[in-house]
């Protein structure tokens, strides 16, 4: 056992965060059972990217009890938890994450996890795949395949089986239905609220929300803003979700529109340069803005710390940027992932659909490595019912199912 951890004596602390989630994932806990039974990752090498904090912990766990040889890392160096590191070291898992790395020392974290010639790879955002195609292709041969949890991820995934460069297969979880239509619309719309509430201590109510995208994540960060009170402006690009936008009661207009309107600005759209210097100087004095996608790209922080007057920390994960026009533009979390850089990230329910789906994807791939159709697999349908049934059941809730006579009504057999 191996690892880079900031201190391994702060693992009590962290145990007692893993305990916590442990007691609201059931999912996670029925899928343990059987992988302790099966051991379907027995005699193989697991390399996984994901958010180092207690959630995630629970998913190493789980896929440990399966037989596997955990070497886990972040996907953030900010949304790292030291003691939940040290915790699963501490368990016996090889761990490399510290929070606040710069961004050299997380690189060579992720290169750590998959120096040890990984046979799957669990993904979060695309790092960990994109390094090992160009750092480490010599050991792509021992890859089986992975799992890749983010829209963004996907996308990078895409755009590599376009250009011919992807070499092996990858399941696309964020695409599975009980990943995103849950994780990515009430997880994100929650959490991202929580991180916001807990670093500003600001009231939400009365205020102008502007968020920018208005996919599954945008969807649930308006829906809560509009809960808590505020009045939401949407942006967009897609005409599609601006008028889906409009419809749900919306005010949609262009970000140069919404600068000098809103208190509070959150991106999701998986893009770049969404906030750039045109909307920093027309906007408010106090205007607040974050991001809830997954790179740091999507608000142009690197121009504020290069053309402002004074910085100053105004608070616990918030910077001041007073700029030329005497107007402070205020950032939370460095612009990273607001709801892991200044919070827990989703709720631990959200989380135990969204890495059953992992888990089962993982064992899935093992199964099926001689005859997989293709690069990039969708979730196929039945991890999804057995996601959703699992839990169903664990939440006390009972279905209709269908009579026989039903089902040859709509399927015809």
């Amino acid at each position: 056992m191996s690892s880079h951890i900031r201190d391994i004596n702060l693992w009590e602390s962290g145990a007692q965060k893993i305990i916590w989630v442990r007691n609201h994932m059931p999912l996670l806990d029925s899928i343990e059972q059987e992988f302790l039974k099966t051991k379907p990752f027995a005699g193989l090498k697991i390399a996984l990217s994901v958010h180092m904090e207690a959630k995630t912990a629970r998913l190493c766990l789980c896929l440990a009890a399966g037989g596997a040889e955990m070497y886990a890392t972040g996907c953030n160096p900010l949304s790292t938890q030291d003691d939940v590191a040290a915790a699963l070291a501490w368990k016996g898992l090889n761990v490399f994450a510290v929070h606040g790395a710069t961004m050299a020392e997380y690189e060579e974290d992720l290169r750590r996890v998959l120096e040890v010639g990984p046979n799957i790879i669990i993904d979060d955002g695309g790092d960990l795949v994109t390094l090992m195609h160009k750092e480490f292709p010599h050991l792509i041969p021992n890859v089986i395949g992975g799992c890749e949890e983010t829209t963004t991820g996907i996308l990078r995934l895409k755009a590599m089986e376009r250009a011919g460069t992807l070499k092996f297969p990858m399941m696309l979880v964020n695409d599975a239905d009980c990943k995103h239509l849950f994780d990515n619309r009430y997880g994100t719309g929650q959490s991202v609220w929580n991180g916001i509430n807990r670093t500003t201590n600001l009231i939400v109510a009365g205020k102008d929300v502007v968020v920018a995208g208005y996919g599954l994540c945008g969807k649930g960060i308006a829906m809560r803003a509009k809960g808590l009170g505020a009045r939401v402006i949407v942006t967009e690009v897609d005409p599609v979700k601006a008028l889906e936008a409009a419809m749900d009661g919306f005010r949609v207009m262009t970000m140069a529109d919404a600068a000098p309107i809103g208190d509070l600005f959150i991106t999701a759209t998986g893009c770049k340069d969404v906030i750039t210097a045109r909307e920093f100087l027309s906007m408010k004095d106090g205007a607040i803005c974050c991001n809830a996608g997954h790179f740091d790209v999507e608000v142009d922080v690197a121009w504020l710390r290069t053309h402002h007057v004074k910085r100053h920390e105004a608070r616990q994960n918030i910077e001041g940027f007073l700029l030329e026009n005497n107007h402070t533009i205020y950032i939370l979390g460095e612009g990273r992932l607001v709801n892991l850089a200044a919070g827990d990230g989703h709720p631990a329910e959200i989380m135990d659909m969204s890495f059953a789906i992992q888990a089962l994807s993982a064992r899935w791939l093992l199964e099926h490595r001689d005859t997989l159709p293709a690069l990039l697999n969708n979730v196929p349908a039945e991890i999804d019912r057995d996601v959703a049934f699992r839990k169903l059941h664990a939440d006390g809730i009972t279905i209709d199912t269908l009579t026989p006579e039903q089902h040859r009504y709509i399927y015809g057999d």
